[in-house]
């Protein structure tokens, strides 16, 4: 079977879950400058052919840099913010309006053999920011630089209603006809909660957000983030964008998403696949462990199976896993099983067995084994059991890292002992939960 045909199917719930939603996407100066810039329309027009409804913000950081060193003029800063004098406008200005043209040429191509062929968008862009300026701050003023003041939502939900990609530049426009240059995250951020937006993605150039490690962090909530941005410091994009996930959150936005401008397809597969390529910032609990219920039976065949036939796991049956069903805690994310394990209470002793201890390869680094060790053993403890036996042929130095002793058969009570299989070789391991 074609990749494709594959990748279509288990796409096909996040296209329905995406029609007639919002989507604010934020693309900075470096994404439009970036030579994956064509790729990223190309992806844009796909969403709005699925019923996306669309707003664009874009940046434009470099391209007024640019022109600053064009002119000869030094780019002045202050806590991460430009310092907007009338000579440093007129460059925001021509910068902008430059910017805004291209990409709506960009969005306008009917090319034959294009993605885009037949697409027949409109994109419509204007006065719908209206921006106030930031003032003195620390005794620096920061002329015509600026903060959104208001989104024009009926607005932008009338154009949106009428199928049509809104584009938004950063510029604001004040009721005495002032001109503001404002940071394109902010104006993102802002339209994403005025506009009940169910989703705000914003580019960076890094995959996502990267730990310390260098390592993409899948998943995050608001609550999370001040550790990090403490850990990023100062004049850090990676924060400033995941600073501006978290506002929007905090705001109402569902879900916030950090993706890479520079790797092809890196929105659409966070969109469209269960793991995503970059890093969610949401409030709600999309992960959760609970107790298995026999609706769960077929997840844990397909999440076991494997294992089962490389002998890593003893095989159960079908009959046998929803005989068993109450025994098990799964992981569960979207509606997918993705990790379980099992308490299983020896006969005639305050012992008990953890078994069927799997993870699905694909979220094997996230702590989720160490997640179901501990609900197997608040499990136990609720039971009366004092001890936890665990029997292993491939993880002994796994859970010996988590406290668990070397044991035998000699050790195992009378009714586990009795059914242990020499044949598999299992070592045995222990530990006391008293």
């Amino acid at each position: 079977m074609p990749e494709y045909v594959n990748w279509l199917r288990h796409a096909s719930p996040y296209i329905n879950a995406h029609r007639d939603c919002t989507f604010v996407v934020m693309l900075p100066g470096d994404g439009v400058e970036h030579p994956n810039f064509g790729n990223i329309v190309h992806d844009l027009v796909l969403l709005h052919s699925l019923g996306v409804r669309l707003i664009l913000v874009h940046g434009s950081r470099p391209q007024i840099e640019a022109r600053l060193h064009a002119r000869g003029l030094e780019p002045r800063y202050h806590e991460g913010l430009r310092i907007s004098d009338a000579a440093t406008l007129e460059c925001v200005i021509d910068a902008v309006g430059s910017l805004r043209l291209a990409i709506e040429a960009r969005l306008s191509m009917d090319m034959a053999s294009s993605p885009m062929q037949g697409s027949r968008l409109r994109i419509v862009s204007g006065n719908l920011v209206t921006a106030k300026p930031i003032g003195v701050l620390d005794g620096v003023d920061y002329q015509h630089t600026g903060e959104v003041r208001r989104i024009d939502r009926k607005g932008i939900n009338r154009l949106l209603d009428e199928r049509a990609i809104v584009l938004l530049s950063p510029i604001g426009y004040s009721p005495t006809g002032e001109i503001f240059n404002l940071a394109c995250e902010d104006v993102a951020t802002r339209a994403a909660i005025d506009l009940a937006a169910d989703k705000l993605l914003l580019f960076g150039a890094e995959p996502g957000l990267l730990d310390a490690q260098g390592k993409l962090v899948r998943e995050i909530s608001p609550q999370q983030v001040p550790a990090h941005l403490e850990r990023l410091g100062p004049a850090n994009y990676q924060g400033e964008l995941l600073d501006a996930a978290a506002q929007a959150c905090k705001g109402g936005v569902a879900r916030s998403h950090i993706v890479s401008y520079a790797e092809n397809g890196a929105l659409l597969s966070e969109l469209f696949t269960r793991a995503g390529s970059g890093t969610l910032v949401a409030q709600e609990q999309f992960e959760r462990v609970r107790e298995a219920n026999i609706e769960d039976v077929g997840g844990l065949i397909d999440l076991i199976s494997p294992l089962e036939e490389q002998g890593i796991l003893v095989r159960r049956s079908r009959e046998v896993l929803e005989r068993e069903i109450e025994h098990f805690s799964v992981v569960e994310r979207e509606g997918m099983i993705i990790a379980c394990a099992a308490l299983y209470p020896i006969a005639d002793s305050d012992a008990g067995e953890l078994a069927c201890l799997a993870v699905n390869p694909e979220y094997r680094h996230g702590g989720r084994g160490d997640e179901l060790l501990e609900r197997i053993e608040e499990r136990a403890r609720a039971g009366g059991l004092n001890t936890l036996f665990v029997l292993t042929t491939r993880t002994a130095h796994w859970f010996r890292e988590r406290g668990f002793a070397p044991s035998g058969v000699e050790r195992l009570p009378a009714a586990r002992a009795s059914l242990y299989n020499f044949q598999r070789n299992s070592k045995i391991f222990e530990k006391s939960l008293a």
